[in-house]
C-alpha cells in the first residue's frame, strides 16, 4: 500500500508530526473557505454585485423615507383629531347654518344656536371635519388644525377689514354675510 506524502516525509524524518498536523488544518481550513463548484468572482461579476447592492441599498432608503413620511402624517392625523375633540364646541339649537363641504362639494348644515351662528359668521369660530363627523371650533384652533391636516378646514368665514367709502350712498346698508340660504 502507497503511503502518503505526508507519511513519507515523516519517515524520512524531514518533518515532526506537529508540522504535519499543522499543515493538515490549514488545508482543512482552505477547503471549508472555499467550497468546490463555487467560482471566484471576477472583477466584472463583483463591480455588477456591488452595483446591485447600492441600488438595494438606495431602494431601501427610499422606502424608509415613504414610511417614515406616512407614519409622521398619521401622528398630524392624531393630533388634529385630538385638537377637534378636546376644543369642540357644543351646537345644539334650532337655526340651521349651511356651510359648503369641499371635499365632496356639497351643501351640509348644522343646527346651531343664535349665539354659534353669529360667532360663525364673524369667524370667531370654525367648522373643521374628521373623517365624517364635523367639529365646531375656536378660529384658534382650527387655524393650528389646518396647519397639520389642512384638508380638515371646511368653513372659515372671511373676516372683512374693508371700509365702505365715505361717498358711497349704500354705506350704511351693510352686505349680511350671514344669510340664511
Amino acid at each position: 500500500m502507497a503511503k502518503s506524502l505526508a507519511e513519507q516525509l515523516l519517515s524520512a524524518g524531514l518533518v515532526n508530526e506537529k508540522k504535519v498536523k499543522q499543515v493538515k488544518r490549514q488545508k482543512h481550513l482552505e477547503r471549508k473557505q472555499d467550497p468546490k463548484g463555487k467560482a471566484k468572482p471576477n472583477a466584472e461579476q463583483q463591480a455588477r454585485l456591488d452595483q446591485q447592492r447600492a441600488e438595494a441599498a438606495e431602494r431601501d432608503r427610499e422606502l424608509n423615507r415613504q414610511r417614515k413620511a406616512e407614519q409622521d402624517a398619521k401622528a398630524m392625523r392624531a393630533q388634529a383629531l385630538q385638537m377637534l375633540q378636546h376644543n369642540k364646541q357644543p351646537v345644539d339649537g334650532e337655526i340651521r347654518f349651511n356651510f359648503t363641504d369641499p371635499r365632496n362639494n356639497k351643501i351640509k348644515f348644522l343646527f346651531v344656536s343664535d349665539k354659534v351662528q353669529q360667532h360663525l359668521s364673524s369667524a370667531k369660530l370654525a367648522i373643521c371635519a374628521y373623517e365624517e363627523d364635523y367639529y365646531v371650533v375656536p378660529r384658534h384652533v382650527a387655524e393650528k388644525v389646518a396647519e397639520r391636516f389642512a384638508e380638515s378646514l371646511i368653513y372659515l368665514a372671511a373676516e372683512s377689514q374693508q371700509q365702505p367709502d365715505e361717498d358711497d350712498p349704500y354705506k350704511d346698508f351693510p352686505i349680511p354675510d350671514d344669510l340664511m340660504w
